[in-house]
C-alpha cells in the first residue's frame, strides 16, 4: 500500500517547537507515514530568511534527528525563481504518484490562500490540512469559505490521494521564529523554545546576533 505523506513548508529560520509539535499531532491524527519538512528558498509571501539555505537545512536535520518519521527535503532549494507551493506539489506527485499527499498549513496561511499562485489547483495534487487551535474559528474570505465547504473531508475520504480539506486541532504553541531571533540578538536564552541541538548550532554559527 502507498504511504501517506505530509508536506510542511516554511522558512524554518530557525525551526522550533511551534513547527514540530503541531506537525506531530497531524501525523498521529491522520496516521501519516511521514512528514517532509521543506525549507523554502525564496518565499513569495514573506521576508527572505536571515540564515542561508545550508544553515537552515543543518538546523532541520539536527531538530528531527531522533524521529525517523520526519524527513528533511531540500527540493525547493534546487529550483530557480520563487518557491511556489503548486510547483512543489507537482514535483511530489511525480515522485509519489500513488500516495495520499497532505499539504499542512496553519490557519493563518489558509485564510489568505486565495492570494497564492494557482491556489485553486492545489487540491488537484494533494489534500490540505488546516492546523487549528482547539475551538478556533478560522476567518476566511467568502471565496475561500465556499471552497472550504465544498471540499471539507470526512473520515471516508482518508483513502483518497488528494482533493479534500482536513481541519485538525493541534497543540498550539505561541512560539515565533521572529521572537527567537529577537531574543538571540539581545543575548537572551532561547532554551525550551526550540531543540537544544539547534540552539547549539545557532551559537556555533553566530546566527541572529
Amino acid at each position: 500500500m502507498a504511504e501517506s505523506i505530509g508536506i510542511l513548508g516554511g522558512t524554518f529560520d530557525p525551526i522550533h517547537f511551534g513547527h514540530l509539535r503541531p506537525a506531530l499531532d497531524v501525523l498521529e491524527q491522520l496516521n501519516l507515514d511521514r512528514i517532509h519538512l521543506i525549507p523554502s528558498a525564496r518565499p513569495p509571501h514573506r521576508e527572505q530568511p536571515q540564515a542561508t539555505p545550508e544553515q537552515r537545512l543543518t538546523m532541520l536535520h539536527l531538530a528531527v534527528k531522533n524521529n525517523e518519521q520526519f524527513v528533511v527535503d531540500d527540493r525547493e532549494l534546487h529550483r530557480e525563481g520563487a518557491s511556489y507551493t503548486i510547483d512543489t506539489l507537482l514535483s511530489f506527485r511525480q515522485d509519489f504518484p500513488d500516495s495520499p499527499l497532505y499539504l499542512i498549513l496553519g490557519s493563518d496561511a489558509f485564510s489568505h490562500i486565495q492570494t497564492w499562485h494557482h491556489w485553486d489547483e492545489l487540491l488537484d495534487f494533494a489534500h490540505i490540512v488546516v492546523m487549528q487551535r482547539p475551538n478556533e474559528t478560522v476567518a476566511m474570505p467568502e471565496q475561500v469559505e465556499h471552497w472550504f465547504e465544498q471540499h471539507v473531508a470526512n473520515q471516508d475520504d482518508a483513502k483518497l490521494k488528494s482533493g479534500k480539506i482536513w481541519p485538525i486541532a493541534v497543540t498550539q504553541l505561541a512560539i515565533s521564529a521572529t521572537d527567537i531571533r529577537s531574543k538571540i540578538s539581545q543575548s537572551l536564552n532561547p532554551q525550551f523554545l526550540l531543540p537544544d541541538a539547534v540552539i547549539q548550532i545557532i551559537g556555533m554559527l553566530g546566527l541572529y546576533r
